[in-house]
């Protein structure tokens, strides 16, 4: 009799994984990252809330691209900065997936606004940990996921 309880939980862990996809608009359902990681995506947030191009420059290496949606590839910290010009609004990123090995990694997730109807977006950041340890961004490549709009 002690076995049912486990056996009812194996049975519905498939159904409440799907419920946990489900509940994100990409149909995935977030991962916790290693506070290295998530410290990226959090300065990218807050830099892109600001509208401070310099601070999210610094997020990538000096050599790195930004490869936005409609747009020409940019690259560089020089080009991000001056790209970055204007208050983007409250970004919210969140990771499907990650992996590092050695000083390169990614991490794949997506990406909405408050109040945005529609899925949003998804994002692939390409990493490269810097001489001093931190992971900086050598490739942010993001498109939307289909039809949205920010209120």
């Amino acid at each position: 009799m002690r076995w049912r309880p486990i056996l009812v939980v194996l049975l519905l862990l498939p159904v409440m994984q799907a419920g946990a996809q489900a509940a994100d608009p990409l149909g995935l359902a977030p991962v916790t990252l290693p506070p290295a990681l998530d410290r990226v995506l959090r300065d990218y947030e807050a830099a892109w809330k600001a509208g401070d191009g310099k601070r999210l420059a610094a997020v990538f290496t000096e050599d790195g691209f930004a490869l936005s949606n409609g747009r020409l590839p940019i690259r560089g910290r020089a080009a991000i900065e001056a790209w970055h010009t204007r208050p983007g609004g409250d970004l919210q990123l969140r990771a499907f997936a990650w992996s590092t090995s050695d000083s390169v990694g990614y991490i794949v997730g997506g990406y909405t606004y408050p109040g945005m109807t529609g899925p949003g977006g998804k994002f692939l950041l390409a990493l490269r940990r810097g001489a001093d340890g931190r992971w900086l961004i050598a490739a942010d490549m993001d498109n939307s996921a289909g039809p949205s709009r920010r209120p």
